[in-house]
């Protein structure tokens, strides 16, 4: 045990200092990739003084580049980096203690990458296929890839968009969504070493001009606006100019802000024509042809519009068009609707002038003057008017100091209104005619003559150009004044409203003078009232009669009065009947009302009849309760001063005739003397004959 302690206390001190000495080693380097030029600095830190020796990839690094720091540090110095300085390096330390330790670090050196002299800017025409390359340089290994909006581009298939193997993008056909940035990302393969490229993308596309409208078609006017628009496309966006058929004109011209659309106002004829849009950019140039029809509205003008012709004399008007495209001209009779095509004749048309020889009345009215074209029509009335023509179906009738022409139609106008009629007469060949103008709308009565005289009488229409000519003469004798008929009084049409009246009245023939008056009586139907007169006017056509009193018959008189004398009276009668009852009472009240009256006038007729003939049901209740001798009623017997049903009254005054009251009496009248009346009796009741016949017995 003794021998064995010195070995055993050697190999406690040798692991002692083994293990007293701090192996740990480490390279310090600031990255590990490094571009082709750049400085590369490694310093290696030893855990404790020794021997610092530096290896690459195995073999040893040169001298001149290792530079010693300290006993425990050496470093690395490479001024310009390499692709040959890229390896391993390796930091070996023998210690002074005779232990040894290394460590060791990888460097990368590289080129790029670089897209050397890339083109950023690429323009093509739309739907051509463009080729875009990324030039790109690098070592080691330069991997590229294509971006658009932060979307890779695939680089395979048949995309339309795709990378080709020569890391060239590559746009089928192109489109204009296709404008834009690209990305081109570069990266060493292998290592987070990259670079990036941006390309700009710019799609071109020559000008297209399309057109709305090839061809328009306006009405010339002041109120015509027209608007051409040329629809233009292209990329770059083109320059858009006009050419016009006249020379442009601001206040007749106008464009909107890009000159895409002209505007011209109140376009006349001279407007018509082509117009040119030309689109032009980088690219090409395109233009596209408006044509503009303008057209004129047809106008008509004639030489009057108002001609004044005697008959038998010749007349001309003329009429001009005017229009674009020129309108056809024609003569149009309105009043019979016809087309005058005749270049021959009374009545012709001769290069547009209307020509009438010995005028004629039907030939008077208004003539049109048309003009007519694809631009539309227009046309102008010319009025040529001649006096009346003659009469025909013409009658004449006698009247009292009068005579009265009667027509079935009137004579032609002449083209103009009838205003009025000439009626002339004269009682012999050698006096002059005496005439009257008389209106249209009165009757063609000749008054004031001599009651049964002999005349002659004619007649004759006028309008504005003059009076046509006279009918035949007519011999005609008068007669005499009279009174006029009696008024005529419609019985169907009379209303009666609460205390007024009213009935329509018209006079059938004034006896040969004019009405005076009329004259109204009335009263009501009793012998105390007295008649009330009223005066109406001659053309009164109806009667009205207010503030009546109601429940009243009344009596009307109505009678026509000229300066001959009266008529016979109109008669009439009606009756006003009781007032209204008023609203405010209810509806079980009038039937209460209806109850008591009915109740008291039964009471009243059952008391008559039983005290005058022993009847009723008063005259039963009687005959129960008394018998047949009932206290205070007088008996109708023969000896007792019976009358036998007839009573005579003598002395009392009455109208003459006869009248009969409600109870069946008759009245009859010998001079002013109420002579008799005569009563029959009600017939008795089964139970009165029973009792007549007890007491008999």
């Amino acid at each position: 045990m003794l021998k064995q302690s010195p070995l055993i206390l050697r190999m406690a001190l040798l692991l002692l200092q083994v293990f007293s000495t701090d192996a740990k080693m480490d390279i310090i380097t600031s990255k590990q990739d490094f571009k082709v030029g750049e400085e590369i600095l490694l310093l290696c830190k030893a855990g404790g003084e020794g021997d610092i020796t530096w290896l690459k990839d195995g073999e040893d690094v040169d001298e001149e580049i290792v530079k010693k720091v300290d006993e425990t540090s050496s470093k690395v110095v490479i001024k310009e980096a390499s692709l040959e300085d890229a390896g391993r390096y390796t930091c070996k330390c023998d210690y002074d203690n005779g232990h040894q330790d290394d460590t060791q670090v990888t460097l990368y050196v590289y080129e790029g990458p670089s897209f050397g002299s890339t083109t950023t800017y690429h323009e093509f025409l739309e739907g051509t296929d463009g080729n875009v390359p990324c030039l790109v340089t690098g070592k080691p290994a330069v991997d590229v890839q294509w971006f658009r909006d932060k979307q890779e581009i695939p680089s395979s298939g048949l995309s339309r968009l795709r990378k080709t193997p020569d890391n060239t993008l590559h746009i089928g056909k192109v489109r204009r969504e296709d404008a834009g940035m690209y990305v081109c990302y570069a990266h060493i393969r292998g290592r987070p070493m990259s670079n990036q490229l941006l390309v700009s993308v710019v799609v071109n596309a020559p000008p297209t001009v399309r057109l709305r409208e090839e061809v328009q078609k306006v009405i010339a006017g002041p109120e015509t606006n027209v608007s051409l628009l040329c629809l233009v496309d292209g990329l770059p966006k083109p320059v858009i100019n006009w050419t016009l058929p006249v020379t442009f004109d601001p206040s007749h011209h106008r464009f909107n802000s890009d000159r895409s659309q002209l505007t011209i106002n109140s376009v006349v004829r001279a407007d018509f024509g082509e117009y040119i849009c030309t689109a032009t950019n980088k690219i090409a140039e395109n233009s596209a042809t408006f044509m503009l029809h303008v057209f004129e509205a047809p106008e008509v003008f004639v030489s009057a519009d108002q001609h004044h012709v005697s008959q038998g004399e010749s007349v001309s008007v003329s009429c001009n068009v005017s229009g674009h495209p020129e309108p056809e001209l024609h003569w149009l009779n309105k009043p019979n609707g016809q087309t005058l095509d005749l270049t021959s004749g009374r009545v012709s048309v001769v290069d547009g002038v209307l020509e009438i020889d010995d005028m004629m009345p039907s030939d008077g009215g208004l003539y049109s003057c048309m003009a007519v074209s694809s631009s539309g029509n227009a046309s102008r009335d010319v009025a040529i008017y001649t006096q009346p023509g003659p009469f025909h179906y013409l009658s004449v009738s006698p009247g009292p100091t009068s005579v009265l022409f009667s027509l079935k139609t009137l004579p032609v106008n002449g083209g103009a209104p009838i205003k009025s009629f000439v009626l002339q007469w004269k009682q012999n060949s050698e006096e002059k005619w005496s005439e009257m103008m008389i209106p249209v709308s009165d009757p063609l009565t000749i008054t004031n003559l001599k009651p049964y005289t002999d005349y002659t009488v004619r007649l004759a229409a006028l309008n504005v150009v003059g009076t046509g000519p006279f009918s035949e003469e007519s011999s005609v004798r008068t007669q005499g004044i009279r009174e006029p008929d009696s008024p005529v009084v419609s019985a169907e049409e009379i209303k009666i409203d609460g205390n007024t009246f009213s009935v329509p009245v018209k006079q059938s023939d004034d006896g040969g003078s004019p009405l005076l008056h009329f004259q109204v009586r009335y009263k009501q139907d009793a012998e105390v009232d007295e008649w009330k007169e009223i005066q109406l006017q001659p053309d009164t056509n109806s009667v009205t009669l207010k503030d009546l009193a109601f429940g009243s018959d009344y009596q009307l008189e109505i009678t026509a009065v000229n300066a001959n004398g009266s008529s016979m009276p109109a008669t009439f009668n009606f009756t006003i009947a009781e007032r209204p009852v008023s609203n405010n009472l209810t509806k079980g009240s009038v039937v209460g009302i209806v109850m008591v009256i009915f109740l008291v006038v039964f009471l009243v007729v059952d008391a008559t009849c039983c005290y005058r003939n022993r009847c009723g049901l008063l005259m039963s209740i009687s005959v129960k309760l008394f018998g047949q001798k009932i206290p205070g009623l007088k008996m109708l017997d023969g000896e007792d001063g019976a009358t036998k049903g007839e009573v005579n009254l003598k002395g009392i005054a009455t109208p003459r005739g006869s009248l009969q009251n409600s109870g069946g009496q008759t009245l009859r009248h010998e001079g002013d003397q109420l002579t008799e009346v005569t009563c029959d009796k009600a017939p008795l009741t089964k139970h009165e004959k029973t009792q007549i016949s007890t007491v008999d017995a």
